[in-house]
């Protein structure tokens, strides 16, 4: 079966790549690992309570609030409200040797939790016959994925393009947090 790998920085246009290769006439499947990074954190998985443990005592804000009050203390345990993502990702992006290791350690929680959930969607692919499908993956050559593939699509846009995206895709971000989030990863040069 043939891996597609596909990759390039936040906001440069690989969700319409993505869209046009899973549709027709391509029609292949994709796995999407900022999908499956997103699951691997829910509560109640390895990956949530080891975040929760490392990053819980000292970022307040890590949990998003309960969605309704609880009626008692007890009602609605810790462990089954979600990270509050934009949180942890000021926690972690930025050039401070002490964001740095803070990334590294988040990596090094989700990285894992995500190889798994990718192969085994590979392997379910293989299963129903498909001779391709496509991996979207961001963090290709950042997580060591580039190997496995058969070949890669980059994906790349120029730098003013790239932070006019993400404000427009993530309003919430001040100008400041989205070139942290740009400068966190590597260069489209080095890919």
């Amino acid at each position: 079966m043939l891996l597609i790998g596909l990759t390039g920085n936040i906001a440069t246009g690989k969700s319409t790549v993505a869209r046009i290769l899973s549709s027709p006439p391509y029609s292949l499947p994709l796995i999407d690992a900022d999908l499956l990074a997103r699951e691997v954190v829910l509560p109640g998985t390895p990956a949530y309570r080891q975040i929760i443990d490392h990053f819980g005592p000292t970022t307040p804000d890590l949990l998003l609030p309960p969605a309704t009050p609880p009626s008692s203390p007890s009602s609605q345990p810790q462990a089954q409200q979600p990270l509050d993502r934009a949180a942890l990702g000021r926690r972690v992006f930025g050039s401070t040797p002490a964001r740095q290791r803070d990334r590294a350690v988040l990596n090094s929680i989700i990285h894992p939790a995500v190889r798994w959930a990718i192969f085994y969607r590979v392997l379910a692919c293989y299963l129903r016959g498909h001779w391709a499908v496509v991996l979207d993956i961001p963090l290709l050559y950042e997580s060591a994925l580039d190997p496995y593939v058969s070949f890669v699509l980059l994906v790349a846009a120029r730098p003013e393009t790239q932070m006019q995206r993400l404000r427009a895709r993530d309003p919430h971000l001040s100008a400041r947090e989205a070139e942290d989030r740009v400068g966190s990863q590597m260069g489209v040069g080095e890919k």
